[in-house]
């Protein structure tokens, strides 16, 4: 007898699928909401998972129900409604978000299904969809420490670097963070190649010197294997979703006092892009957004050896 608890999955995208079939391998019973891309869908019920009809439907047959969204209209969209997690709600129904959120946003969410007698666990994501299939993604928790303890098991299934950060909500702030880091490396390196290239160092060079230094990371990496090699599928994370995570962190910084000068000016990079149209691009793209921005053509230019 399977004595698991029931998992509902809404969210079965990039990273969705790998997390939903890292669970269903791991022996536990999981429904999945149905979207327009039917593959990954499709793909999970061979191997397992039924198929709910609604955000409510899971609710109601789930213990534990996972987010893994693009944004917190999404996530709000999938609570609200008739047929809505929330009007699905019993009680000890835990929802676990992995979405990057804006922190304000999930803690109202926390407070509404907190008083349907369930708990909102907010557990943002790190690293790409390869770790996702393979299990060994990176994760920071938001909840007490008793429910820590509760949804740990389920969340090692998808994830290996597992932190618990504080309480609800302290997940998405952290993530938010991380990513301002990270875009923040995306938006540094794309000037700097762009720098080097116009000033006669081609960017295989920049590569070279510095992945070979100290200064170097995985990131670094990551990012000059598209800038150089044009490996565009090293980073499936979209200009429009680093546009967003951009504006939340903004927001947050704002309303706790922060007067960053950073930040608006990494923003201002990934808004312009989107707004250009380029919002469905991956990230790493945003180097060809600063070389257009300068009259640069930055794929003919890493073909150089200068």
């Amino acid at each position: 007898m399977n004595d698991k608890p029931a998992i509902g999955f809404i969210g079965v995208g990039y990273m969705g699928h790998g997390m939903a079939k890292n669970l269903i391998r791991k022996g536990y019973h999981v429904s999945v909401l149905g979207n327009r891309n039917r593959k990954p869908v499709e793909d999970l019920v061979s191997i397992g998972a039924r198929e709910a009809e609604s955000p409510r439907e899971l609710a109601e047959t789930s213990s534990i129900v996972h987010l893994c969204l693009s944004n917190s209209s999404q996530v709000e969209a999938v609570m609200d409604g008739e047929n809505g997690l929330l009007a699905g709600a019993h009680e000890g129904l835990i929802v676990i978000d992995t979405t990057t959120a804006d922190p304000d946003s999930t803690l109202a969410l926390a407070e509404r299904l907190g008083a349907k007698g369930g708990i909102f666990v907010d557990a943002p994501l790190g690293r790409t969809p390869k770790e996702a299939e393979e299990g060994t993604l990176d994760c920071m928790v938001g909840c007490n420490e008793d429910v820590f303890e509760r949804v740990k098991p389920v969340i090692e299934c998808w994830a290996s670097n597992i932190r618990h950060v504080g309480p609800v909500g302290s997940g998405h702030k952290m993530k938010l963070v991380m990513n301002f880091i990270s875009m923040g490396y995306a938006a540094l390196y794309a000037e700097a190649v762009v720098v080097a290239a116009k000033s006669g160092i081609a960017p295989g060079t920049v590569r070279d010197v510095i992945g070979s230094s100290r200064l170097t990371n995985g990131f670094f990496d990551t990012f000059m294997r598209y800038v150089v090699d044009r490996d565009l599928e090293v980073h499936k994370f979209t200009i429009e979703n680093a546009s967003k995570d951009l504006r939340y962190l903004n927001a947050m910084a704002e309303a706790n006092g922060v007067d960053g000068k950073v930040a608006p000016a990494m923003w201002h990079y990934f808004k312009e892009a989107e707004a250009s149209g380029a919002g469905s691009d991956y990230v790493t793209t945003i180097s060809d957004y600063v070389a257009r921005l300068n009259g640069a053509d930055l794929a003919a230019m890493a073909k150089t050896s200068a």
